[in-house]
Order: C-alpha cells, then sequence, then structure tokens
C-alpha cells in the first residue's frame, strides 16, 4: 500500500465517519443511505485504486465485518446500522487490516460502554437482569423481565459507531505509522 492510496481512504472516511458519530450519538441512528453508501463507495474505491483484486479483498473484508456483528445482530445486541458502517469500514480497509480493526472496534466498544455508564447515559437494568437470570436462580425472571425499560429508550442503547469509528481510526493511523517506518 502506498501513502497517497491512505491518504485518500482518510479523506474520505474522517468527514464521513465523523458525521455517523454525531448521528448514532444524538439520534442512535445511522441512515442506510450513508451506511450503504459508504460500503458502495469503499468498494468502488478499492477497485478503482486496486483493481479486481482490490473490489474481491473488500468484499471479502466486508462479509467478515458483516460475521463479526450477526449473532449480536440476531440477539439484538447491535443495530443493523452497525452491521452495514462495519462492513463499509471493512470494505476501505481490506482483508490486510480486518483482525487488527475487528480488535480495536471491540476494545473502543469495550471504552464506549463504560464511559457511558461511568456518565450515566445508559442504563445498567438489561445487564442487570441478564446477570440476574444466569446466576441466581432465586430471582423471579418474569417480573424482572417486565420492570426493564422499553427497547426504545435512549438509554437502553450504546452507540456502537463511536466504537466503529474509532476502531477505523487506530487502524489507519497504525497503517500509517507501519507504512512511515
Amino acid at each position: 500500500m502506498t501513502l497517497a492510496w491512505l491518504i485518500f481512504r482518510a479523506s474520505i472516511l474522517t468527514p464521513w465517519l465523523g458525521y455517523l458519530c454525531w448521528s448514532d450519538a444524538k439520534l442512535r441512528r445511522l441512515p442506510n443511505v450513508l451506511t450503504l453508501g459508504g460500503l458502495a463507495a469503499g468498494l468502488c474505491a478499492q477497485a478503482g485504486w486496486n483493481g479486481w483484486h482490490g473490489f474481491t479483498d473488500a468484499l471479502g473484508a466486508a462479509g467478515i465485518a458483516v460475521a463479526f456483528l450477526l449473532i449480536p445482530f440476531l440477539v439484538r445486541a447491535a443495530g443493523a446500522g452497525d452491521v452495514k458502517m462495519l462492513a463499509a469500514c471493512g470494505a476501505f480497509l481490506g482483508m490486510r487490516w480486518m483482525p487488527l480493526f475487528l480488535m480495536a472496534v471491540s476494545f473502543a466498544g469495550l471504552f464506549v460502554a463504560l464511559a457511558m455508564l461511568f456518565m450515566r447515559k445508559v442504563t445498567t437494568a438489561r445487564l442487570k437482569h441478564a446477570f440476574r437470570c444466569v446466576f441466581d436462580w432465586t430471582y423471579d425472571r418474569k417480573a424482572g423481565k417486565a420492570a426493564l425499560p422499553p427497547k426504545t429508550d435512549e438509554r437502553a442503547r450504546v452507540p456502537f459507531g463511536i466504537a466503529i469509528a474509532i476502531g477505523t481510526w487506530l487502524t489507519l493511523i497504525t497503517e500509517a505509522v507501519l507504512l512511515c517506518r
């Protein structure tokens, strides 16, 4: 990879990720136009810069990104916007950087969730309910579930798009450091 390719991707990704972070933090929404458009842009950018190999590389990376969040999506722990945003970022980064990218996103997600808990921007009721269901055999699961806040409550969800953006930026920074050595 060249420095020009890195700068090109960073210049496209930075404003896009910035807006998606804002949207996810304020509205808890990642618009399809931007997430699917980002996926298409990532595939086209890879194909335009690296040819057919770049396109297949981006497609494979997007597929791995979708597989990474598939189970959390199916159990409603992640939204569809998160899955599409992760796939779009994966398409821009390519297969070579997927292990680092997914690890960075995971750790960033942990830190975002802890920061939101610390700032009291997210409720711990669902987490407490899940732990009590698993570890407390005297816990009334039916009454506990009825007492949970609705899933539409803003304090019931963590904006994972912020973690995806942080993981993407960290991966690009790591790529730049390794490229300039």
